[in-house]
């Protein structure tokens, strides 16, 4: 594994691409974490309301409630990652840089795992990143500053960490799959941001899908699924209930998901002939 690792860090370091990319997306995570009050603020000087109410009361920074707000806003931003980790298959697909490091010696398995730590390592980082950011924010603005509340819904930050995890899991095989790097971001934006999305919408409110087991079928989705983990938290602030936890079903779709993308990315390495 140290060797794999190793060899992980060989590539990446001076490839300036890849820091290209980590530096936007954490831009991005910092950006949308910390842009709430100004957000609030502008809507209030163009006279917005919600309901009547002031948007700049909304306590979108309060302990415990931050933790939802974040993970749930900024898990939009994952697909940046998604393309770190196509970027990094598609540059060993394309310079043999895989078959290389198999003739060498390495084993598939320490690159499989070499890359899931890779991802594992972003998934992280950025988590880190969210907490640090959320607890600048709710030092600042939260109305209660209790070690209860500080520390109470963090687990939508593990959330967050796995619906990382599992969605780079994804552009994973894909990239393995279609070994185009550019059709492979393609693909999977518009099939994360709009086909599913889409899709999902339609079998759950069209008519003739319901009380139908199809309308049942968009919840079981990788991407619907990964969103699922996280409610949408703001309606709460219009008075409407919303799940202020992490829902066990969706949890076991998702980790399904995991094991069926880990379990096709090892048949496809078995299968295929790197030498």
């Amino acid at each position: 594994m140290i060797r794999a690792l190793k060899l992980e860090w060989l590539k990446v370091k001076s490839y300036k691409v890849f820091w290209a990319l980590v530096v936007m997306y954490l831009f991005s995570v910092v950006l949308v974490s910390f842009g709430g009050n100004f957000l609030l603020q502008y809507l209030k000087a163009e006279g917005a309301e919600l309901n009547g109410i002031d948007p700049t009361i909304l306590p979108l920074y309060d302990f415990p409630d931050v933790w939802q707000n974040l993970t749930w806003v900024v898990s939009f931003t994952k697909i940046l990652l998604a393309y770190i980790v196509i970027i990094s298959i598609n540059n060993d697909l394309t310079y043999n840089i895989l078959r290389q490091n198999i003739i060498d010696g390495l084993s598939k398995k320490e690159y499989l795992l070499s890359k899931l730590i890779l991802i594992g390592a972003l998934a992280l980082l950025s988590t880190v990143v969210l907490f640090i950011a959320g607890f600048i924010n709710g030092a600042v603005y939260s109305h209660v500053f209790e070690t209860n509340y500080i520390f109470d819904e963090l687990e939508f930050l593990g959330a967050y960490a796995l619906d990382i995890f599992v969605f780079c899991s994804l552009a994973f095989l894909l990239s393995l799959l279609i070994k185009k790097a550019g059709f492979v971001i393609v693909s999977l934006t518009i099939y994360s941001l709009m086909f599913e999305p889409v899709l999902g919408l339609v079998l759950e409110n069209a008519p003739y899908f319901k009380d139908t087991f199809w309308q049942q079928v968009p919840q079981f989705l990788p991407v619907n699924a990964l969103n699922n983990l996280i409610a949408a938290p703001f309606p709460k602030y219009i008075f409407k209930e919303v799940m202020t936890d992490i829902p066990i079903k969706a949890l076991t779709i998702v980790l399904f998901w995991e094991a069926f993308f880990i379990g096709s990315i090892v048949y496809i390495l078995n299968r295929r002939d790197l030498k």
